[in-house]
């Protein structure tokens, strides 16, 4: 097996930018367990791991560019769909939640009787 030899700037180039994506990853999954409620618990995992995920991608199309010795088009490709894909998923997620919110809300109207009802009750 053949193994191209990658300059010393580029494996710290990539190090530095897959240590960087761990984190950014790792501060997303922590904002979904600290956050208090939905909509602010999907903004941090979104952003995060979004971010995390393309310094990976930046690292990969590094190093396989320059093992490869020519520009690889493959990791644009996984970054395009994953860059279109995660916010529309976090939208949808968060309509469901405004729509959980909304038939809650009217469970509650539709169960409760109304301040002239009691007191109504109330004088018999």
């Amino acid at each position: 097996m053949m193994t191209a030899d990658i300059p010393v700037w580029a494996d710290v180039l990539a190090s530095l930018l897959l240590v960087s994506g761990a984190v950014l990853a790792l501060t997303g999954s922590f904002g979904l367990l600290r956050l208090p409620d939905l909509f602010a618990r999907i903004h941090a995992p979104t952003m995060g791991n979004t971010l995390g995920l393309g310094c990976v991608l930046l690292a990969s199309i590094l190093v396989a560019s320059l093992h490869a010795q020519r520009f690889v088009f493959q990791e644009l490709l996984i970054s395009l769909f994953v860059v279109t894909t995660s916010p529309v998923t976090s939208m949808l997620l968060m309509r469901a939640g405004i729509y959980r919110d909304r038939r809650d809300a009217r469970k509650k109207a539709i169960g409760q009787p109304s301040e002239a009802l009691k007191q109504i009750q109330r004088m018999q």
